[in-house]
């Protein structure tokens, strides 16, 4: 069998593609052969520790991005879609990633909804990308931080981790802030930009309740109260504390309620 015949073989494959348009191709093919059933369920290709990015894109730490302006200069508003684009680009890896991590185990449900979410999220990219280009620009041109991948890598050996740190604290905290940005966006006029992030915004929930629905199984496997095994994974991974504004209606939507974040926040 060809490893592009298998599951994991084309997760890896999309994983390892570092041009953004291939990226989001591949993963769209995968997602789609998936789904007709035309992927061995087979998990002998191994995942990258980390995957194929621009060779131009520049990270850096989180703590040395250069502070983004919040007004409606050409530039800020270039610095805006950039960083969004960047979430999104990373967003297909990591749903990617904890497909072919923790599939095998996991099993087909947690495998199908984990790849919607990469088909959502290179969706959502192909979406700012043509933004981008629209302002004169592209992803890459400026540089963006590692954050996102350093938490993949943090939690690289626990699924538990892995759904309680990822969906279920950073796209969840894409539900607090996306609603500001999206109503600052259409406050500059920029309507079609406010209906993407509105778009990303619908899809971000299910996303967040993907990962809190399989995080609710994976506890009750272990025999644990969700709630505290979610706030001691939290403590453990995530630096610092969860602050607010939260948008707790579209967290409770999510399957996300209170009782996970309060207590901690």
């Amino acid at each position: 069998m060809s490893a592009l015949d298998s599951l994991s073989g084309r997760i890896r494959a999309a994983l390892l593609t570092a041009e953004p348009a291939a990226k989001v191709m591949a993963t769209r093919r995968l997602v789609r052969d998936w789904r007709r059933g035309a992927l061995a369920w087979d998990f002998s290709a191994a995942m990258p520790d980390r995957p194929a990015w621009p060779e131009e894109l520049q990270l850096l730490p989180p703590g040395q991005m250069p502070k983004r302006r919040r007004g409606g200069s050409e530039r800020g508003r270039i610095a805006l879609w950039h960083a969004l684009a960047h979430i999104e680009f990373v967003a297909i890896d990591l749903a990617l990633d904890i497909s072919g991590r923790f599939g095998e185990r996991q099993g087909r449900e947690f495998v199908s909804d984990f790849l919607a979410v990469a088909a959502d999220e290179a969706m959502h990219f192909a979406l700012i990308q043509r933004k981008l280009r629209d302002l004169g620009t592209h992803y890459g041109a400026l540089p963006a931080h590692d954050g996102l991948w350093e938490a993949a890598g943090k939690t690289s050996h626990d699924v538990a981790a892995r759904l309680a740190v990822v969906p279920m604290v950073l796209e969840a905290r894409g539900l607090d802030v996306t609603p500001a940005t999206r109503d600052r966006v259409r406050a500059q006029g920029d309507d079609a930009g406010a209906r993407t992030l509105q778009r990303i915004l619908d899809d971000e929930i299910r996303h967040v309740a993907a990962g809190a629905k399989h995080f609710l199984e994976e506890a009750e496997r272990r025999g644990e109260a969700p709630e505290k095994l979610w706030q001691t994974l939290v403590s453990q991974y995530v630096p610092g504390v969860l602050r607010p504004p939260f948008n707790d209606s579209a967290r409770l939507a999510a399957g996300l309620s209170r009782s996970f974040y309060a207590a901690i926040a």
